[in-house]
């Protein structure tokens, strides 16, 4: 699928926004003008992700109607938990700011919606059934792997952080494994596609349009085989192994900020190759899988 600025943006940002928020609720307690830039740091982040997502909508005026359709819905479920998360975590970003003396055990409602929000944004990508490579439980367990070790990053918890990474890169590792092979074992073919398989080898004599259309610009992207590998390593290298080694090396907060800026680098590599991988199974109609 073509992988939107503003959809890497927004999943990439909320999901390290709401991790570091997570942790700033329960296990860090700065107080006055500390805190306040502190909480501040991490609504940014989740409200940046949040609405460069509008930005994705054909109709961003609409946005509001994202809300109306939680019963059935995952981007409706993701709306509502950020919103529920953001304002559970008001009462104890003021106390902290203020000095009203809130513990600490008043962010663990907050921390809890905040990984339901990010698991809620990795089912809306695996409910899919249409796109094989999506559509298993590895997906939400990497969006909640990069919130976490993101959220430690921006949090200064070393040990934490290197632990998180790790778990990165091995749901990582399985999720290419198993997404690799997701689209054959899906079974799905031209043949199957149409219903006209029982009839013998299916082809496609012409395509549906000559002309430029939603699908073929936003289902049917297709990545150069020889750039997977490269995104791969640059998702694992600068978003994994180089942030470990800075952590390990350079003392003092110059280490995380250089483990921070790897980070980054190597979550958006990753995110881009998330879409881009994608394989639509509409793209069957054009010939194209």
């Amino acid at each position: 699928m073509n992988p939107a600025p503003s959809v890497i943006v927004f999943t990439v940002l909320s999901g390290m926004g709401f991790g570091y928020l997570a942790l700033l609720a329960t296990f860090h307690d700065y107080s006055g003008a500390a805190a306040f830039w502190h909480w501040a740091f991490g609504y940014v982040l989740a409200t940046i992700g949040l609405m460069a997502s509008v930005f994705h909508l054909g109709n961003p005026q609409r946005a509001w109607r994202a809300f109306t359709q939680w019963r059935s819905s995952w981007l409706s479920r993701e709306a509502w938990g950020a919103v529920l998360t953001l304002l559970a975590f008001a009462p104890l970003a003021l106390s902290d700011w203020l000095g009203l003396g809130l513990p600490r055990g008043f962010g663990w409602l907050g921390a809890a919606l905040a990984l339901a929000t990010v698991l809620a944004t990795g089912m809306i990508y695996a409910q899919i059934r249409a796109v094989p490579r999506w559509h298993h439980w590895s997906v939400p367990l990497l969006f909640l792997a990069y919130a976490v070790a993101g959220g430690c990053l921006l949090a200064g918890f070393r040990v934490s952080a290197i632990l998180a990474l790790v778990a990165v890169a091995i749901t990582l590792w399985l999720h290419w494994r198993i997404g690799d092979g997701a689209f054959a074992r899906a079974g799905s073919t031209l043949g199957s596609a149409t219903g006209l398989g029982a009839r013998g080898a299916v082809s496609v004599f012409e395509p549906a349009h000559t002309a430029g259309s939603y699908l073929l610009r936003e289902m049917i992207y297709v990545v150069g085989r020889r750039h997977v590998p490269k995104l791969r390593m640059l998702a694992l290298g600068a978003g994994v192994a180089a942030p470990v080694l800075a952590l390990l090396l350079v003392p003092g907060t110059a280490g995380f900020g250089l483990a921070i800026l790897l980070y980054l680098v190597g979550a958006l590599a990753q995110r881009w190759l998330f879409f881009a991988q994608a394989e639509h199974v509409v793209g069957l109609y054009y010939g194209k899988r």
